[in-house]
């Protein structure tokens, strides 16, 4: 189980496969574990490697230093440690990590791959739910959550699966929701025009989160980026249809 110690922060991680190195970050409040239906056929010809950023899964759950800037921060040490270039790929919030880490240091990243991301909520309508939602995780975080998951999957996704996301949100270090209000301010539109690093914003059609209005926004302000949408997923395409995301992430890579 490789551990590694960033920022006085011990963060567990896997490294598998040989080839062009891909990172991939989990969405709020989950793991690494979210990729693994995708691992098979991506360590076939790649180097695959997968985190549990901080406060998440098998990584320590500091109090202090969850924020945007400090987890890309986590992540520059990650990369430089491992002597990596890798095409980061990041869910939900990971998404915004990658973009961040890029727009820092675009020297350490070959490629951008947004996967359901990144979010900003002014001007989107769904900014008075999303404050809400935080002031629920505080009142009853376990029937907030209950209720929230279910809309990250596209209609008929398995129960199980949906089960299976709620558990590792409940595990998680509850010290992260300081991201989530962080998430209701941020903004990357205005720095968008000076990122220097690939990217492309690979979208579930039935996306009920972040609309798709958001990823394709975001690529007119983004010099030479793409819009990838994957017909009939929600939020999180990579645990629902895997064999479609590989083949996605394959082309775009």
């Amino acid at each position: 189980m490789p551990i590694t110690e960033v920022n006085g922060t011990r963060l567990h991680y896997e490294d598998d496969g040989t080839g062009p190195a891909l990172l991939l970050l989990h969405g709020w409040g989950t793991s690494g574990r979210v990729w693994g239906s995708c691992l098979p056929d991506l360590v076939r010809d790649h180097r695959v490697v997968t985190l549990d950023w901080r406060g998440c899964g098998r990584s320590d759950r500091p109090a202090e230093g969850n924020t945007i800037a400090q987890i890309a921060d986590d992540l520059t040490r990650l990369v430089e440690t491992l002597e990596i270039e890798p095409t980061v790929v990041g869910s939900s919030i990971g998404g915004l990590f990658a973009t961040e880490l890029a727009l820092a240091r675009p020297d350490l990243v070959d490629h951008v791959v947004a996967v359901g991301s990144p979010g900003y909520w002014p001007g989107t309508g769904m900014l008075d739910q999303v404050l809400s939602l935080r002031e629920q995780l505080v009142d009853d975080r376990a029937g907030t959550l209950a209720g929230w998951v279910p809309g990250w999957f596209a209609p008929g996704a398995a129960r199980e699966l949906v089960d299976w996301t709620l558990r590792q949100l409940l595990d998680s270090g509850t010290y992260i929701d300081a991201l989530f209000t962080e998430c209701t301010t941020y903004d990357p539109r205005p720095r968008l025009k000076d990122l220097k690093t690939p990217i492309t914003y690979l979208h579930g059609e039935l996306d009920a989160q972040i609309p798709l209005e958001v990823p394709r926004t975001c690529a007119a302000e983004t010099p030479g980026a793409r819009v990838h949408v994957l017909a009939g997923c929600g939020h999180l395409p990579h645990q629902e249809n895997p064999r479609a995301f590989t083949a996605a992430l394959r082309e775009i890579v």
